[in-house]
């Protein structure tokens, strides 16, 4: 099991946001970030199972969709803020279910262009195993 990170804090959606509030993320720690990069240790909430108390299929693209937008902002710098993003291309490929209580998710920018970019999301247990991947197209707008 990894180490608990003494500079982890809460991830940057506070209670409040329909997508946040469902995935419960003002719980997540932030364990690395920096541009065009961030790792989370996130949590499973119950209401999210599926009948054999993995993450139901369903709710994995609203985990990507944050982390997508929060790895995307990594790249604007104090002053010139990602004001908004849409996502207009999301792919997700299973390999394994996510089970809790814990899990860790990271957001690599794999493209940056003027007005899109390319996010890849992995979902991983904390023995290192890739759980889920997904890419996600953004568009963005400052």
């Amino acid at each position: 099991m990894q180490k608990a990170n003494k500079n982890a804090r809460p991830i940057f959606l506070k209670p409040g946001h329909n997508a946040g509030d469902l995935v419960e993320s003002y719980k997540w720690k932030i364990l690395r970030e920096e541009t065009g990069r961030v790792e989370v240790d996130a949590h499973l909430p119950h209401h999210l199972l599926n009948p054999r108390d993995q993450l139901f299929g369903g709710f994995h693209g609203t985990y990507v969709d944050i982390i997508s937008l929060y790895t995307a902002r990594t790249l604007f710098i104090k002053g010139s803020e990602l004001k908004w993003s849409s996502t207009i291309n999301m792919r997700i490929d299973y390999f394994a279910p996510v089970v809790g209580p814990r899990f860790l998710l990271a957001g690599e920018i794999i493209y940056d262009g003027k007005n899109t970019c390319l996010v890849a999301t992995t979902f991983k247990d904390f023995n290192n195993n890739k759980l889920v991947y997904a890419i996600t197209t953004l568009r963005k707008t400052q």
